[in-house]
């Protein structure tokens, strides 16, 4: 017998012939002891529970890639609880949480610390990122145990929020030679952004001049040294929230060493209009560009360069986005409008539905080698998100869960929606309404 039978599902499938592609097929779920048990006809088997699903998608548990979710030291932007609620709300079965906190995630110790508390607090699965600092460069080699719940090191060229940026040769050789995984790379190049700072305080001090300090070429020149160094040392890295053309199309030539990834922002925002629309709350790092730069970002999730979106869930508080800028700090939410954003972008015909699961399940699991997640197949963990494409909804304020408070999606129509979350065979979230007690486990992973 079966604890739940998901019948008449049409399910977004790995094509066992090819595991980089995607079949759709109606077909029944039938899951047991937090697994997907059996996929197929399922109509003379018995159940404790079945629920029709009959013109929804069910899709693989969704991972968000990248977020923020400031435990410790910064929980009056947002925690555990908060960013993890947004998570299922919007139809995210699990995320990886960068290590800029205070103190920064860079010990074992400080990653179990963050495992235990999302062992009590998180609604859907977890891993944390290992922060490269100086003081932990030729350590990496020796902490075996970072991959229990750790997908990778997290390093900063260029400064952001918190203190991490770790830039000179020296400490970036030593990184890349001691490293057991994939490095992720926030991608600016610290000496240019130093250089140029004057520029962000030019008369009218306003957000539009963010892309201006930091500009295209402060990208490209971090993203071309670091491949060049990674290549060196054979070292896989992963180039996160990637903004400018020319990245686009130097990683396009890099596809062997180095994985890709875009934010729904970037590819839905653009300057200098949501400078204008929303000041400061349109301001992160690297900076929303203009239509050319997102235009290019377009082609390359369409022709295979970009391998995830990630939300780059970064709050702060509403006063603290109201300083004056460039005071102001750079971030936004996003783990809740991932999805409904881009499931807007497949009914405008921006982007296929078989390739939104690539870009949010299938990728992260063989980039990362996340162990029986990310995939509806028997044996695989039954974390599943069950959207509606036709249902048109507003983004509104009273549904977003961070504590952030805000979005500047706000009031944003979007066509497609999350109407189901089940983490380990259970429903926790139904119609917006988030169900029983945080249950979230750590990601493990092959290697």
């Amino acid at each position: 017998m079966f604890d739940l039978i998901l019948k008449e599902a049409s399910c977004l499938l790995p094509d066992p012939k090819n595991p980089d592609k995607v079949l759709e097929e109606l077909v029944d779920l039938g899951i047991k002891d937090g697994k997907i048990h059996q996929i197929g006809s399922l109509y003379k088997a018995s159940s404790k529970q079945e629920l029709s699903l009959k013109g929804l998608y069910v899709l693989p548990g969704l991972i968000d890639t990248q977020v923020h979710f400031r435990e410790p030291g910064l929980e009056h932007k947002e925690d555990l609880s908060h960013g993890s609620l947004s998570a299922v709300k919007g139809g995210i079965t699990a995320f990886f949480e960068m290590p800029n906190t205070l103190p920064p995630t860079a010990t074992p110790q400080d990653i179990e610390d963050k495992i235990k508390r999302a062992e009590q607090k998180s609604w859907c699965d977890f891993a944390f990122y290992l922060g490269a600092v100086k003081e932990n460069k030729n350590q990496l080699s020796e902490w075996e145990g970072i991959e229990k719940g750790c997908p990778g090191v997290k390093l900063f060229l260029g400064q952001s929020t918190g203190n991490l940026v770790l830039e000179d040769d020296e400490s970036l050789k030593a990184v890349f030679k001691n490293r057991k995984r994939i490095t992720a790379i926030h991608s600016e190049d610290e000496e240019r952004l130093k250089e140029r700072e004057f520029l962000a305080h030019k008369k009218p001090a306003h957000p539009k001049n963010h892309p201006i300090w930091r500009d295209a070429e402060t990208c490209f020149k971090s993203t071309r040294r670091i491949v060049a160094l990674a290549r060196q040392y054979q070292a896989p890295i992963h180039v996160l929230h990637i903004t400018t053309q020319q990245e686009i199309e130097f990683l396009s030539q890099n596809k062997d060493i180095a994985s890709v990834e875009v934010t729904p922002q970037h590819l839905s925002l653009s300057s200098p209009d949501c400078y204008e629309a929303y000041g400061a709350f349109a301001q992160m790092n690297p900076p929303i560009r203009e239509k050319s730069h997102q235009e290019a970002l377009w082609k390359g999730v369409q022709s295979g360069v970009v391998d995830m979106i990630g939300s780059d869930h970064a709050p702060h508080t509403i006063e603290e986005k109201e300083k004056p800028y460039p005071s102001s700090p750079s971030g936004m939410p996003g783990v809740q409008t991932l999805l409904p954003l881009l499931l807007n972008h497949v009914n405008q015909g921006r982007l296929d539905l078989k390739k939104l699961v690539q870009l949010l399940a299938h990728n992260p699991v063989k980039r990362f080698q996340l162990k029986n997640q990310g995939q509806i197949k028997e044996g695989f963990k039954a974390n599943l998100t069950v959207i509606d494409l036709k249902t048109k909804r507003k983004i509104e304020k009273k549904w977003l869960a961070s504590k952030c408070g805000w979005s500047p999606f706000e009031n944003w129509t979007v066509q497609g929606w999350p109407i189901y979350t089940f983490l380990h065979g259970k429903k926790v979230m139904a119609e917006d309404q988030v169900l029983g007690e945080p249950s979230g486990q750590k990601i493990e992973f092959k290697i």
